[in-house]
């Protein structure tokens, strides 16, 4: 039980005063507490995991007079906060119009690769339906994807397209197949009883592919479970707060990300996420490049409603885009070369 008025954290660049020094808390996130930790640095903590005697930061001032200062303002100016700097937290203004800078996308992915940085993928099985897979497995295998978030349905259609040739039943042209209904739960029977994806991989039973490149390329990835899974497979985490903890492991040392239809998962791990990535052998604070893909407004809308306000949309289906920024991606790392 967190104490009356503690206060309820942002993603945005939070100070808070611990003995006359301003300090940023480690592992920021929205919709959590503020504990302090015995070393004397603060801390972000979800309230099921604070315990009794523990120091909580309490009050509702975010403009440093009662010890907490959100810097709301820093990296998108005063136009982006709401009344006396405070941040706005329903600020979507979302157009198909807006003009896409694939350019600067690639440049992102280009340079995260090159100083090791931690990019998040999130992604929608409408990215195997738009014939996105070896695209996105491109990028898998030239080290532009750190992780790989998805749901159940993202590695069952991709494995049901390795051992079958279909996703959902239907064939490259989108045309039903006969018995196609069922394959993808035969395509889940061949790898439970290979023992899961990594073993599948390993015996040959899956041989290409999005699953595939993630297990050779040694990349890890993260299934969250639902209520409507078929299966699952066994790689599955369907314990919804065990999942989260694995995301959260990931999502703590996210430098960018990039979330392809899927308005669940993105929403999930937006909400995992901070705006910024903090440098503690420089200090510098630089916002988290976030780019939502989706071919609805709405998505990338309630996305940044939700609090995910650093997200910039991109108004197009799954193929398109990752077809374009792969050939922005291949035209930028041969400059950089």
């Amino acid at each position: 039980m967190l104490p009356e008025g503690f206060f309820s954290t942002t993603n945005l660049p939070t100070y808070v005063r611990v003995e006359g020094a301003w300090k940023l808390p480690r592992e920021p996130r929205m919709d959590s507490a503020i504990v302090l930790d015995p070393d004397g640095v603060p801390r972000v903590l979800e309230g099921r995991y604070v315990r009794a005697l523990q120091p909580v930061a309490v009050g509702l001032a975010e403009d440093g007079s009662a010890g907490i200062y959100v810097h709301a303002a820093g990296f998108w100016g005063e136009a982006e906060a709401g009344p006396e700097g405070e941040f706005k937290f329903m600020s979507s203004e979302v157009s198909r119009e807006k003009p896409t800078d694939y350019q600067a996308m690639a440049r992102v992915l280009v340079e995260e690769r090159a100083r090791g940085g931690h990019v998040v993928w999130v992604v929608g099985p409408a990215v195997l339906h738009s014939r996105g897979r070896d695209t996105l497995a491109w990028f898998i295998e030239q080290g532009y994807v750190s992780v790989l978030f998805g749901g159940n349905a993202v590695a069952v259609h991709d494995v049901e397209s390795a051992i079958m040739g279909t996703t959902l039943g239907m064939n490259g042209r989108g045309v039903p197949v006969e018995g196609g209904h069922a394959f993808h739960m035969r395509a889940i029977n061949r790898v439970r009883a290979a023992g899961g994806i990594r073993q599948a991989v390993a015996s040959g039973v899956v041989t290409r592919g999005i699953m595939h490149a993630l297990v050779t390329q040694e990349v890890p990835f993260i299934l969250a479970g639902s209520i409507r899974d078929d299966g699952p497979l066994p790689d599955t985490i369907t314990d919804v707060l065990a999942c989260q903890e694995a995301m959260k492991q990931h999502t703590r040392r996210a430098t960018a990300v990039i979330m392809i239809a899927t308005a669940l998962h993105s929403i999930a791990t937006g909400n995992m996420l901070p705006s910024y990535v903090y440098d503690e052998n420089s200090g510098e604070v630089r916002p988290i490049t976030t780019i939502c893909v989706d071919s609805s407004e709405f998505v990338v809308s309630k996305l940044k409603d939700r609090g995910t306000h650093q997200a910039f949309g991109v108004i197009t289906n799954a193929q398109d885009f990752l077809h374009v920024l792969r050939a922005y991606v291949e035209a930028e790392s041969s400059e950089a070369a």
